[in-house]
């Protein structure tokens, strides 16, 4: 049951990722150290080996040196970056490809939408939200932890972790 309860961690937080990008534009650290919290909690419940639990390491260490290098570039954001990786250590190897195959596709759509979006005025409704205000503006960019939080709600069920716990 303590693994149930683990794994309800994980989607609430990337739920709370998406949002708080989608009406911030920012990933609180805190939401990464949580899942990085709640990771070494579930690692402690004998669901993975020593060996598992060092490869989900090396993915989270892997897609955060990928993405600490584009945030260095200014292509994405740190929280994003941060988020990536802190998903990567959940998902492992095994999900890794399918997620960044995902969130680029989810975040590709989310892109093209906005840019669509912008094209065109606000309805009188949706400008009274500071939030839309802001997403509206072409100067603001993309709440892209919204796509990393999609694709990881995505591919986590289909992870080797997600199926250990649920037959726990």
């Amino acid at each position: 049951m303590a693994t149930l309860g683990i794994l309800v961690i994980f989607p609430f937080l990337m739920a709370y990722a998406a949002a708080s990008d989608l009406l911030t534009m920012l990933i609180p650290n805190r939401i990464s150290l949580a899942l990085v919290a709640a990771f070494a909690v579930l690692a402690c419940t004998g669901l993975m080996s020593a060996q598992e639990i060092g490869l989900h390491l090396g993915a989270a260490a892997l897609v955060l040196t990928v993405t600490f290098a584009l945030f260095a570039f200014g292509v994405i954001g740190g929280g994003d970056a941060k988020l990536a990786a802190a998903t990567a250590l959940w998902l492992g190897f095994d999900g890794l490809v399918d997620y960044l195959l995902v969130a680029s596709l989810l975040g590709g759509g989310l892109t093209l939408a906005l840019l669509a979006a912008r094209s065109h005025p606000l309805p009188r409704a949706a400008a009274r939200l500071p939030f839309v205000l802001h997403l509206h503006d072409a100067k603001t960019g993309v709440p892209y932890g919204i796509a990393l939080a999609a694709a990881a709600l995505l591919v986590f069920p289909e992870t080797v972790v997600w199926a250990r716990a649920i037959s726990a």
